[in-house]
């Protein structure tokens, strides 16, 4: 069933042109069958404090694909600009299905942001209901890990963003994008981004520091999913995974047997999972090779703000934090 939105533009003033575009994209997308996920549809984030003031109906509005880049993209904007997340803390990412409210806030965007490298897969059906938003990817300019198992096999690895030189690129392409978007505040962009990218350096270090301590023989991260090829690559680390990307089915047992005798014949003392994962396979890992589990690591979702992973730097910091914290109990 197909409406011709001409037709009721040129029957309306301008002002009410937007309100009817939406509403057709949205009835579209309920007739083609679009409905939200159980585990993943989510309500629309709390927006930014005074966002219906009106001091902010100027305001460009970002939408970004998760959490993570949208706390990239407010550390960029500042106050010149509404980010927000079309998904919400703790939502996993890879098998999102965006709800019929997604495409009414993409409809009022004037950008937005992903991250590519097949992460977002899902994100095509939204874009192809909104062609006259923009939107711009992150990962661009960034040389991918491929992935070496599995059915992604030769795939990139999604994670980019997991590894802080890689953030420095992802910062830079928000800058340059809210730059082309805003040129008006383009001064205040072009200074945050060079002042959170300094963090971010900040922060690289910090971590270099930590990995350093820890014996070169027990340097291992063993996780749900292969989230950290990135950072076992700049830290100097070694990585084991369940599964390559992210599933919402058990473990295998042979990707059981894989992890099981990873950590048994390297004596590794400790294994994690990903916050967005059921842990229950990594857990049978720890029993049955004798190691610990010693908690979950963030990825695909910042914590809610009183969570212990708010901000992409925190995220950084924790995960950091957990491995090596893991790695040295005794």
């Amino acid at each position: 069933m197909r409406f011709n939105i001409n037709n009721f533009q040129m029957q309306l003033p301008q002002h009410g042109q937007k309100l009817v575009v939406a509403s057709v994209l949205l009835l579209e997308l309920c007739l083609s069958g679009c409905s939200p996920s159980t585990s993943n549809s989510q309500s629309q984030l709390t927006p930014n404090p005074g966002t219906t003031s009106t001091s902010n109906l100027d305001k460009k509005v970002v939408l970004t694909t998760f959490t993570v880049i949208a706390d990239m993209a407010q550390n960029v904007a500042g106050d010149k600009a509404i980010v927000e997340s079309l998904t919400k803390p703790g939502a996993e990412i890879h098998g999102y299905e965006p709800t019929p409210s997604d495409l009414v806030r993409a409809q009022k965007a004037d950008l937005i942001l992903n991250n590519g490298l097949n992460l977002e897969r899902w994100a095509q059906k939204l874009y192809n209901s909104v062609p006259n938003v923009p939107h711009v990817t992150l990962s661009e300019g960034i040389k991918p890990v491929e992935i070496t198992e599995d059915a992604y096999k030769g795939k990139p690895n999604p994670h980019a963003w997991m590894s802080p030189q890689n953030a420095l690129i992802y910062v830079d392409n928000i800058r340059k994008a809210l730059v082309n978007l805003d040129s008006a505040n383009a001064e205040t962009y072009n200074t945050n981004a060079k002042a959170y990218s300094q963090k971010i350096k900040e922060v690289d270090e910090k971590l270099r520091k930590s990995v350093s301590v820890v014996p070169a023989d027990k340097r291992y991260m063993v996780s749900c999913e292969g989230a950290f090829s990135y950072v076992t690559r700049d830290y100097g680390l070694k990585e084991a995974y369940l599964w390559a990307v992210n599933s919402e089915q058990q473990a295998t047992p042979k990707q059981l047997e894989k992890v099981i005798d990873i950590v048994k014949k390297n004596k590794i003392p400790v294994v994690f999972c990903e916050s967005t994962v059921n842990d229950g396979a990594q857990r049978q890992v720890a029993r049955e090779s004798g190691a610990r589990f010693g908690g979950v690591f963030y990825v695909d979702s910042l914590s809610p703000a009183n969570g212990p992973a708010p901000t992409y730097l925190k995220l950084l910091e924790l995960n950091i934090n957990t491995l090596t914290q893991g790695l040295e109990e005794k």
